[in-house]
């Protein structure tokens, strides 16, 4: 299974879906794909997912005791991506909670054998864990091919680090 992670703050006029569609042929014939039910990312992959003829696993929060209801912006993609998924596995976690998410994003990385993280290469802030969740993967000898075409733009708000060097795949 190949999890598909990335930055949540793409700007609403970055094109992706037809190079990850790409990548996504590219990769092992018959691999399922996960992502993590979301506005943004997670529903540009999945349409991706289902236009490169591969099936879609989405990870859900499952109700928990004291956890929030996913965001509204994010109620609306998990919809779509729960018409599109083959598969959905429930994870009780809080989504408002930033470590929880990170936490459930783990897990997706622990059961897959290949990342494709869709990431400018800047570290891991307060908002973003993308770096964080690359390093994880890289940790337990899951290999990571980082996506980031030149048409990818992040949303303004908020100061970008400068670019690194990691030596990673990229595509």
């Amino acid at each position: 299974m190949i999890a598909v992670v990335g930055h949540r703050d793409l700007d609403a006029g970055t094109s992706l879906a037809a190079d990850l569609c790409e990548l996504l042929e590219r990769c092992t014939t018959g691999t399922s794909v996960l992502v993590r039910a979301g506005a943004g990312l997670p529903v540009v992959a999945g349409r991706a997912v289902r236009k490169a003829g591969r099936k879609l696993v989405v990870l859900l929060p499952a109700p928990a005791p004291g956890a929030g209801a996913l965001p509204p912006r994010d109620r609306v993609a998990a919809g779509e991506l729960l018409v599109l998924a083959e598969h959905v596995r429930l994870l009780p976690y809080d989504p408002a909670d930033r470590d929880a998410s990170v936490s459930a994003d783990e897990q997706l990385i622990r059961s897959c054998r290949h990342v494709v993280a869709v990431w400018d290469g800047s570290p891991s802030d307060g908002r973003d864990a993308t770096a964080h969740l690359v390093a994880f993967a890289r940790a337990r000898g899951i290999p990571v091919t980082v996506f980031w075409p030149t048409s990818a733009v992040r949303e303004p708000g908020g100061p970008r680090p400068e670019r690194q060097e990691t030596g990673e795949q990229r595509v």
